[in-house]
């Protein structure tokens, strides 16, 4: 069974540093996966789980090294409330979980590190140690998970009427009749460039790839 110090280690190596945030989204999904029953190292526990996570910082990063889940499989699911928190969900069972970072965390692990410390190195001090009551708040919680976002091949597939590209799995928009994505329907991150945008920015083309 690995221990807590392992998982850190395998957690900064993937994150590609150790602070706080790393810390409490290890211990997190321990706790979001012990209180499911399911054992992060069990390989078949690990296909049982989806996790939303609620923040796009460090900590999504260490609960990804834990339970295994991942953007590109689908099992790893954001919703950016800003929020140090995640959902544990047993896809077998359907029991869910939420596990909530606490705010007073934050000021009871500067009291509790030895003196001298930096703030961050006090927290990363006392995350390692304090009891998971004093670090979270837990909530058990329902999730019902529409079929076009569980893993697995795209259910269905459409095209938008605007700019014509595909769209899968129930992110469309209808409105006044037509099929569109979510940009064209007045939902975009991002705005059109001048169409020599990138050519200008640069001093040639692209390098070409090496043989």
């Amino acid at each position: 069974m690995r221990t807590l110090d392992e998982w850190l280690e395998e957690a900064a190596a993937f994150h590609g540093h150790l602070c706080p945030g790393q810390i409490l989204g290890v211990r997190m999904a321990l706790l979001g996966c012990h209180l499911l029953g399911l054992d992060p190292e069990d390989p078949s526990d690990r296909r049982r789980l989806i996790v939303y996570v609620e923040i796009d910082r460090c900590l999504t990063d260490a609960i990804a090294t834990v339970t295994g889940c991942r953007l590109g499989r689908r099992t790893l699911k954001p919703v950016d409330y800003g929020k140090a928190a995640a959902t544990f969900v047993d896809t077998r069972t359907g029991r869910a979980v939420r596990v909530v970072a606490r705010d007073d965390a934050r000021e009871a692990a500067l009291h509790g590190a030895p003196p001298g410390l930096s703030r961050s190195a006090a927290q990363r001090h006392a995350y390692r140690i304090m009891p998971d009551a004093e670090l979270f708040r837990v909530q058990p919680v329902q999730v019902t998970i529409p079929p076009e976002d569980m893993p697995g091949h795209p259910l269905r597939r459409v095209f938008c009427e605007v700019c014509g590209e595909g769209i899968n799995d129930g992110r469309e928009v209808y409105r006044d009749g037509r099929v569109l994505c979510r940009a064209c329907a007045g939902e975009p991150y991002y705005r059109p460039a001048p169409a020599n945008a990138l050519t200008s920015a640069t001093t040639g083309s692209a390098p070409s790839p090496r043989p």
